[in-house]
């Protein structure tokens, strides 16, 4: 057997473990979607739960590549493409962790900017899987993902101006506070989301 066979498994690695971040990922945004819209408990378990396999996976990730010499693609794409996928979640269990903290229940913002994030997600995810074999239509599902990103900026926008349009009371200060942090934390998934599409796009052009 010659070295690059036994490079290969632990190099197959990498597109693995990317494709379960975003997966797990996947799943999470999901959960998050659905839990804007039934505000339970159970579904922001679901949140939660997802976003801590995600980390572990992340962690498996950053051990291969720091014991990996030959990487398919730039090591330094390959951690910066997992870092932005974990982010997208890291900011969906934010979310959920501090509705629950600061007793906030779901508006039609953050419906309406969760349900774009979950499409983004299903876009990044679609992507992960094209990237190998097809990376023209990973680029498509990567560029869809940005254009989402926009659509969620554009809604935070909104909400924000929204706040600023309620009565000068301290009962409204007090809410506008605590719906300004959500808005942000959405908003900054929307923008890992991004991060992550830009990697993608990059990657396929080094692969050209």
């Amino acid at each position: 057997m010659g070295i690059r066979e036994l490079l290969r498994p632990r190099q197959d690695n990498f597109l693995r473990l990317i494709i379960e971040q975003a997966t797990k990922t996947l799943e999470g945004m999901e959960a998050l979607e659905e839990y804007m819209r039934n505000n339970d408990r159970e579904t922001a378990k679901r949140v939660v739960q997802a976003e801590k396999e995600a980390d572990e996976l992340r962690r498996i990730l950053v051990d291969e590549l720091n014991r990996t010499f030959v990487t398919p693609i730039d090591r330094e794409d390959i951690f910066a493409l997992s870092r932005a996928i974990d982010d997208i979640l890291d900011y969906g269990y934010s979310t959920v962790d501090e509705m629950s903290i600061l007793d906030v229940a779901p508006n039609p913002y953050l419906r309406r900017m969760a349900s774009l994030l979950k499409d983004a997600a299903t876009e990044i995810h679609s992507a992960t899987l094209r990237l190998a074999d097809h990376p023209g239509v990973a680029y498509e599902h990567a560029m869809r993902a940005k254009a989402l990103e926009n659509r969620v900026e554009s809604i935070y926008r909104e909400a924000l101006a929204d706040l600023f349009q309620g009565p000068a009371t301290s009962e409204h200060i007090i809410e506008m506070l605590k719906l300004r942090e959500l808005y942000r934390h959405l908003s900054n998934s929307a923008d890992r989301g991004d991060e992550a599409a830009n990697v993608i796009t990059d990657i396929v052009v080094k692969m050209a």
